[in-house]
């Protein structure tokens, strides 16, 4: 995986991390991150060498979510001429977020900084997710007139309940590390001077644990939350690209490009 542009991914005796690498844009996610994100899950997920595995993200940022501006005119559009998200989540996000909660080996979110939209799907995919104190999760899509994807319809109220993710769905606002731990979001919150050596600890322990005991447990938990896991993201996707072709959704991008508030008009 040598070859891959926008991920990192490094060997720690029996543990690989998968770095999300795009600080300059707070690791949001392109067409190449998409890309190269699969490929690394895919690659440690089979690789029998590998015991556990770490996600984060370099700089400051776990992930901002996805890149705007590839919703702006670089993806593939459908014939009425809208970005084909549809086809982004099936083809490309999803088997991401689906190996994850698949692999037979347990899966550490290390949250460094702001987890926003799609980067907070990919945090709560995970098994484990530690943050930084001074990290924030956002469930950011109400904010240009979308609904939420990558699994976090399903991973959030299995964490939190139905009160709190309607809460973070439809105000679409920061929850800070220390709510997120209230809420049930996150596992641990450390602070960010500890944070490194609290993953690298945490890394190292499950590396050497029973990875078969992990990935049974990881079975009877898909089972009882996940078991229509497959149904709820086809119908996310189904939803967004309906959410994709509306007037809100493009007033949205306008606004976050323009740093202004929008003006949705409810079509």
């Amino acid at each position: 995986m040598a070859d891959l542009e926008t991920v990192n991914v490094r060997r720690d005796g029996a543990a690989a991390t998968i770095e999300l690498n795009r600080p300059e844009t707070l690791n949001a996610w392109n067409a190449q991150l998409g890309h190269d994100l699969l490929a690394a899950v895919t690659g440690v997920a089979e690789d029998d060498g590998v015991r556990a595995v770490v996600i984060t993200g370099a700089g400051r940022a776990f992930s901002a979510g996805a890149d705007l501006r590839d919703l702006s005119g670089r993806e593939e559009r459908t014939p009425e001429g809208h970005p084909d998200v549809r086809k982004v989540l099936t083809e490309r996000y999803h088997p991401i977020i689906t190996t994850i909660r698949t692999m037979p080996k347990p899966v550490l979110a290390a949250v460094n900084g702001p987890a926003v939209g799609i980067g907070l799907s990919l945090a709560l995919a995970s098994d484990l997710v530690v943050a930084a104190e001074s990290a924030y999760l956002l469930l950011a899509f109400v904010n240009i007139g979308l609904v939420p994807d990558g699994g976090s319809s399903l991973f959030v109220p299995t964490r939190v309940g139905f009160a709190r993710a309607t809460e973070m769905a439809m105000l679409g606002e920061r929850i800070d590390a220390a709510k997120a731990l209230e809420w049930g979001l996150v596992n641990r919150v450390v602070p960010d001077d500890a944070f490194a050596g609290e993953v690298a600890a945490l890394r190292d322990r499950l590396a050497a644990g029973p990875t078969r005991s992990y990935a049974g447990t990881k079975r009877e938990l898909n089972h009882w939350l996940y078991a229509r896991m497959d149904e709820q993201l086809e119908l996310e996707a189904d939803l967004q690209q309906e959410m994709a072709g509306s007037p809100d959704f493009a007033e949205g991008v306008a606004a976050f490009v323009q740093k202004r508030p929008p003006a949705f008009e409810g079509t």
